[in-house]
């Protein structure tokens, strides 16, 4: 069925979305240095439709790179072009102008990177499980520019080659993994070669280098990580290859070949970062009882949704979290019950009702469609891309039924494959091929993308087992004491934890929280979920046999969405802790997660 196409959005964060030319395929040749912290070498260009019939220009994003030259044609000694770098701009960088002749196939920009490039984060030996360095990098958002000249858009797609060689003298001990096909074992020559034969927006680049094994799962799922961590990754994702083939039955097969996960060290920022064929993982998930593998879930999701059908800008982010988000529901609920799903779906509610409140309900930043221009798209990375985008298609849901919509999904998937997808384009896609004219009146597409707040008639989700856990609180406020409740909860997993903690009131005292803590265990807990969920409590109350537990998560732990709220809670107590701490703290963390403490932590 034909629908209205609308343009594609221009890209406000891309000085190459406005190129005359295009690249369509990345030869990258990149010496790593662990003693520099750079990398260094050459990001060849082959250019769209084959050599240019008329001289023109070819524009890439760059942002901190020293560019050393720029040649015509694919070989090194090629001739010389002529290039410029226009004004820095502090999150978009400079734009890399490069006249093109007549004639040109392809353009080879040799540079390299500076040690404080954003998407870079080298690790000392101290800050991994092991005794050797690591490096890790974290394009999205838009981070790629600061590891090679590369049109950095989600709306542009491109193939990628890539040989990858390590300095050093631990260069045959390390292991060089990329988003593409990966090896298995380490090369002793310190040299890699890599293949992604499917075209990815730039914010999908990734690599990886560190002294890392491998454990299969199966014929094309497995694990990779440091030697001490690889027993507990290998027992806590040993249900992988059943989330994909439940993927796969829901909306179609997987298209990436391999899906590896890649286990990293405490200091990223993510709980996970959907990387094509190799999704980079937080250690912070690592429970012991499989509890937090939703998030597993959400990353191989986006194989379908983001990495197949991608956010044209990143003011349509939602097109990629909403769906992500509602797909990972699904998986956990083919896998572990609805009422698994259903406790998913409520706490992720509550989440974002606290996002609204924070942002505040009549903020235009509550919108699914996003006005990020002029701001860094980080800013945009929020649960109203992920829960309200989950929310709207669960109306959706709820007006056509469970069985057409997983139709309409499974074609979209389908029909848009490795290709962009704006927030107008769905909005016209959708009445055309699913909604009939009154369940289109009913649904009100409008209110939900650019309105405020949620829509009136939202789904609200209703979860059996966090009312179980409801009750176990309304005890606990009569007088019962901790240790009565044990054999209650002792069957509970991290999400009724985390609810049950979410409910304890702000009043409580320090011997209150001396009395849950002899019972459960809070503070010696090795769930970081509850552990983010604890400290404010304990913070608050003045508890402390928690400080120094804190004290430690916030030295080793990089993820963002832990450490935002704890640094707040710990900013709000008396005593002047949080900037000592943050100062110790800081060099193991990522810049995007240091771009926000910084402004926090010293306002």
């Amino acid at each position: 069925m034909d629908f209205p196409t609308p343009a594609l959005p221009p890209d406000p964060h891309s000085y190459a979305a406005d190129s005359p030319l295009r690249a369509e395929h990345l030869r990258l040749a990149l010496t790593v240095d662990f003693a520099q912290r750079t990398l260094a070498g050459s990001a060849t260009w082959l250019l769209a439709g084959g050599p240019t019939p008329a001289p023109a220009e070819l524009v890439l994003d760059t942002r901190g790179l020293l560019i050393k030259g720029v040649q015509l044609g694919a070989a090194p000694n090629g001739p010389a072009a002529r290039y410029q770098l226009g004004p820095a701009d502090s999150v978009l960088g400079q734009a890399l102008r490069i006249a093109v002749p007549a004639g040109t196939a392809a353009v080879r920009v040799s540079y390299c990177t500076a040690p404080e490039a954003a998407a870079l984060q080298w690790l000392e030996p101290a800050q991994t499980a092991g005794t050797h360095p690591f490096l890790f990098t974290q394009s999205q958002a838009i981070l790629a520019r600061t590891w090679l000249p590369c049109p950095d858009s989600p709306g542009l797609r491109f193939t990628y080659e890539a040989e990858i060689e390590l300095m050093g003298t631990e260069r045959g001990q390390l292991l060089a993994l990329m988003s593409a096909e990966n090896p298995q074992t380490t090369a002793p020559d310190g040299r890699y070669r890599f293949q992604q034969p499917q075209p990815v927006p730039a914010y999908l680049l990734a690599l990886a280098v560190g002294r890392l094994d491998f454990a299969p799962l199966s014929e094309r799922t497995g694990v990779y990580a440091e030697l001490a961590t690889l027993p507990r990754a290998t027992y806590e994702f040993g249900e992988l290859d059943r989330m994909v083939i439940t993927a796969e039955q829901l909306y179609g097969p997987y298209r990436w070949g391999r899906y590896d996960l890649l286990m990293l060290p405490d200091s990223f920022p993510f709980g996970g970062m959907e990387n094509p064929c190799l999704t980079f993982v937080t250690p912070t998930i690592l429970t012991g009882d499989r509890s937090l593998t939703s998030l597993i879930a959400h990353e191989l999701a986006h194989s379908w949704s983001g990495n197949l059908v991608t956010n044209a800008t990143w003011n349509d982010f939602w097109l990629n979290e909403g769906f992500t988000v509602y797909f990972e529901r699904r998986i956990m609920g083919q896998l572990y019950g609805q009422p698994y799903a259903e406790m998913l779906q409520a706490l992720g509610e509550a989440d974002l009702a606290h996002t609204i409140q924070e942002l505040r309900p009549e903020s235009p930043d509550t919108h699914l469609r996003l006005h990020l221009a002029g701001r860094d798209p980080d800013d945009g990375l929020n649960d109203i891309a992920y829960e309200k985008g989950c929310l709207l298609l669960l109306t959706i849901e709820g007006l056509v039924g469970r069985p057409r919509l997983d139709v309409f999904i499974k074609e979209y998937f389908a029909r848009f494959a490795f290709q962009a997808m704006s927030t107008d384009r769905f909005a016209a896609y959708l009445p055309t091929t699913l909604l009939t004219p009154a369940e289109a009146a009913h649904l009100d597409l409008p209110a939900w993308l650019d309105s405020p707040g949620l829509p009136p008639g939202a789904p609200v989700a209703q979860s059996a087992r966090l009312a179980a856990v409801d009750a176990v609180l309304a005890r606990l406020a009569a007088g019962a004491m901790p240790a009565a409740l044990r054999p209650i909860t002792k069957e509970w997993v991290s999400q009724e934890w985390e609810h049950f903690l979410r409910g304890l009131p702000p009043t409580l005292s320090a011997d209150d929280l001396a009395l849950l803590d002899e019972s459960f265990h809070f503070t010696t807990s090795g769930n970081a979920e509850l552990l983010a969920a604890w400290f404010p409590l304990a913070l608050r109350a003045g508890y402390t046999p928690a400080d120094a537990a804190l004290e430690h998560f916030l030295r080793h732990v990089g993820r963002r969405k832990f450490l935002v709220p704890l640094y707040r809670a710990l900013l709000a107590t008396p005593g002047g802790r949080a900037r000592a701490i943050y100062q110790q703290a800081r060099p193991n963390y990522h810049s995007v997660v240091t771009s926000t403490l910084d402004e926090l932590v010293n306002e």
